[in-house]
């Protein structure tokens, strides 16, 4: 009971970690396309809805929102997606967590059993604008 009144009276103090806003006011933001082989975007939002986004908040991720376009040539192979993180160094050390993670590894490998599902990546940093309500 003594260490929970300790980290209370230290995150109200702000001596353990910085404040919500403080966060938010450093992080970056990474807007991720994913263009999947044909006939394999279900196996791609399987492996996402059942692995990837836990994986992610495991290795420092926010997951922001995900997307699929309406546009009907991009419909059936393309999943957009956005995370934070609190840097572009801390970016890379998710990534490098991420990528070695066994169980991301076994997710992986059995997901592509039967053929690679992901054909191309992008990525593109970004950061909010003052006037982003996601600042």
């Amino acid at each position: 009971m003594k260490w929970m009144f300790l980290a209370v009276l230290s995150l109200t103090l702000g001596t353990v970690a910085p404040s919500r806003a403080e966060e938010h006011a450093s992080r970056v933001f990474e807007i991720r396309t994913y263009t999947t082989a044909e006939g394999k975007l279900q196996d791609l939002h399987r492996r996402f809805r059942e692995h990837t986004l836990k994986l992610f908040e495991r290795h420092g991720m926010v997951n922001i929102a995900y997307w699929t376009p309406q546009d009907p040539k991009a419909s059936s192979n393309t999943l957009i997606y956005v995370l934070a993180h609190p840097s572009r160094e801390a970016a890379a050390q998710n990534w490098a967590a991420f990528s070695a993670d066994p169980e991301w590894k076994q997710v992986r490998a059995a997901s592509e059993a039967n053929g690679r599902i992901v054909i191309k990546v992008e990525s593109t940093f970004v950061e909010a604008t003052d006037y982003s309500a996601l600042k």
